[in-house]
């Protein structure tokens, strides 16, 4: 049975649709309201609070911290510097994708790891024979992402911190009233915000004095419904939806490496040597099978299907996680992933998995859609993504 996480006594007085999910053995809020349409504009035009807590949070220590974050992610940690927070995945021997999270430098013997998936054994496994400590802390760190054009000015107001100073995946140490934190330049959104990391303890009390000191800046707490919509416009890849873990996977098309999924910039292959080093230098060589990409729907086609029906055109509400087939020319070649109406672009997007040479940038596709119980196809284009990626979201200092 779900339990509640550090922020639930704030997150369930404020729930009115009662409208929760399961999210790693915590309940989480899908819709503070009964649609997610103001939660939604919050991220993009004013400030959201959302509790992520359930991600997986580790602590890792020693002499030989970096060498063991050097071998089992695909990026070249000599390059990282105390204070720089990465983005990266982590694969199996053959190259397979496991997880992908976020890293962070905190000094030169010590990161803190986030995961959407448990990762302790896995980690401890590669860590057999180094000087480092790894601690699964994911009870004793509670996580509120602030997003959105005016988070920087709640966190001017609420936090001790070199807020203006804070570069786009940075992280900064300061403190919220009393509480000490760590505020990190990154999210899952898109858009301008931070990640804040506090000890469960304290963790009302920063939510509090965020919430009086963001009033002013049109706060509002927001679930996972309208932070979906979010990722998709910012073209962000969610584990076991738009690509699958490699320890799940019950097929070898269900696993993905890191150049499947866009993130071959990611992957250092010339440093030393790392878990999936050798199938991921030949995949390199020869060029992956397919391609994670973003698609944009036309919806102008769509709107005729409802006009033969006679019924006026309905933009979903919601993202779709269900799995679509994508055609070119009559012949299946990919699926759509996610789907999902963007109100600040005014386009139907998708995410989805392409074979090769069909996920080129401007190749033309056909996607299925369910209008009435009945299945059409209407015309799509692989673009590049993020579809929306304001330049807020990178500027030193924020707006």
């Amino acid at each position: 049975m779900p339990v509640g996480t550090a922020f639930h006594p704030r997150t369930f007085a404020l729930c009115e649709s009662l409208n929760y999910r399961e999210w790693s053995g915590y309940y989480t809020v899908s819709a503070y309201e009964t649609h997610h349409e103001h939660e939604y504009n919050a991220i993009r035009n004013a400030a959201a609070i959302i509790d992520v807590s359930p991600l997986f949070k580790y602590r890792i220590a020693g002499p030989d911290a970096a060498r063991f974050v050097d071998r089992v992610i695909t990026r070249d940690v000599r390059k990282m510097t105390p204070g720089q927070v990465w983005y990266t995945p982590w694969c199996d021997e053959d190259g397979n994708v496991i997880d992908d999270g976020t890293v962070t430098r905190l000094a030169d013997d010590l990161f803190r790891w986030t995961s959407a998936d448990p990762s302790l054994r896995w980690f401890r496994q590669n860590a057999a024979g180094m000087r480092v400590q790894i601690e699964d802390i994911s009870e004793q760190v509670a996580a509120l992402a602030l997003q959105g054009p005016t988070s920087a000015r709640v966190l001017r107001a609420a936090a001790e911190a070199d807020i203006d100073g804070l570069r786009y995946f940075r992280m900064v140490s300061g403190r919220i009233g009393r509480v000490p934190v760590d505020i990190s330049r990154t999210g899952y959104t898109g858009d301008l915000g931070y990640e804040i990391w506090i000890p469960s303890e304290a963790a009302l009390d920063v939510w509090d004095r965020l919430v009086d000191t963001g009033r002013p800046f049109d706060i509002k707490p927001v679930g996972m419904l309208a932070l979906d919509v979010a990722r998709v416009e910012a073209g962000l890849l969610l584990i076991d939806v738009d690509f699958n873990s490699a320890r799940k996977a019950q097929i070898p098309s269900q696993k993905y490496t890191p150049f499947e999924m866009g993130l071959g910039r990611l992957v250092t292959i010339d440093k030393g040597p790392f878990v999936g080093r050798a199938p991921l230098a030949a995949e390199q060589r020869r060029g992956p099978a397919r391609q994670v990409v973003g698609l944009q729907i036309d919806w102008a086609e769509v709107e005729t299907i409802y006009e033969r029906l006679g019924l006026p055109p309905v933009a979903p509400a919601a993202a779709s996680r269900i799995p679509v087939p994508v055609r070119c020319n009559g012949q299946q070649v990919g699926r759509a992933t996610t789907t999902a109406w963007s109100p600040t672009l005014k386009q139907l997007l998708a995410l989805a998995t392409i074979e090769a040479p069909f996920c080129a940038d401007g190749t033309r596709l056909q996607v299925e859609v369910t209008v009435e119980a009945t299945r059409h196809y209407v015309g799509a284009t692989v673009v590049r993504t993020p579809f929306f990626s304001p330049p807020r979201k990178t500027a030193t200092p924020p707006a």
